[in-house]
């Protein structure tokens, strides 16, 4: 067997290479001894070394030196214990990582766990509802259940109705437009704690073009907004304000009683 050349460092670990090769953990140690094999020069010196090792074998020790050493190691191989992995760098790493990922779907699961169909566009109008100024909608001072019969003759919206619920409240403006997906919004602003409403298409099934319904009043917050949401002929309602739903639900409550 030709044994294969050596490069410098394959060489400087040759030099002190252990006779018994049944110990060697080290990946470099292991392959430069793979490479040396056949090689004249390196038999000669493991042939040297087990010849050294076995005089040194032979060499009686004192006894009074014998009690110095031990059966044991004197470098014996640490253990890696729970603690000593907990403060590893890359342990740490890679746990943090974990974490902020577990908590980022916790916290997304946590805010979709209730959603409904048009929620999606419900929070979207959320955040549209925190950036509009009066003076973008066309002044209105009517009652918003009156504006059905505007939406209707002057955009032809049907069935766009502020519910009973909150048809007796005066109106600041309003506006029809249309979102990123051609869908016509139309948009309320009123006096009482300048609250706003929202009227949009209800969601419906892919396939079969049905209306995808959902009972009673719905709830979704962005931004610091909240809104409730009920469906009717389709259409989807929506009465939003800066709060909590404490601050909404109970123009809901009240008018049930």
């Amino acid at each position: 067997m030709k044994a294969q050349r050596l490069s410098r460092a394959q060489r400087t670990l040759l030099s002190c290479a252990p006779i018994n090769e049944e110990r060697i953990r080290d990946r470099s140690m292991r392959a430069a001894l793979s490479r040396a094999r056949g090689s004249k020069e390196f038999a000669n010196q493991q042939s040297f070394d087990r010849a050294m090792a076995a005089l040194v074998d032979a060499i009686p020790i004192p006894p009074e030196t014998a009690e110095w050493f031990s059966d044991k190691d004197f470098f014996p191989a640490s253990k890696w214990t729970w603690k000593k992995m907990m403060r590893n760098p890359a342990v740490l790493a890679v746990g943090i990582a974990v974490l902020v990922i577990a908590g980022v779907f916790v916290f997304n699961l946590l805010n979709h766990l209730n959603d409904f169909p048009g929620s999606a566009t419900a929070r979207k109008l959320l955040v549209l509802a925190s950036s509009t100024r009066p003076v973008l909608l066309d002044p209105v001072d009517a009652d918003a259940g009156t504006l059905g019969d505007l939406f209707f003759m002057k955009h032809g919206l049907e069935h766009y109705e502020v519910p009973p619920e909150f048809a007796d409240f005066r109106t600041i403006g309003c506006r029809v437009f249309e979102d990123e997906e051609s869908r016509r919004i139309a948009q309320i602003w009123l006096v009482e704690k300048r609250m706003q409403l929202f009227l949009f298409p209800a969601e419906r099934n892919m396939k079969t073009g049905a209306v995808l319904r959902f009972p009673g009043w719905r709830y979704v917050q962005q931004e610091g907004w909240t809104g409730a949401v009920a469906e009717h002929n389709g259409v989807c309602f929506m009465a939003a304000l800066r709060g909590r739903k404490d601050d909404l639900i109970r123009y809901i409550s009240e008018a049930k009683e």
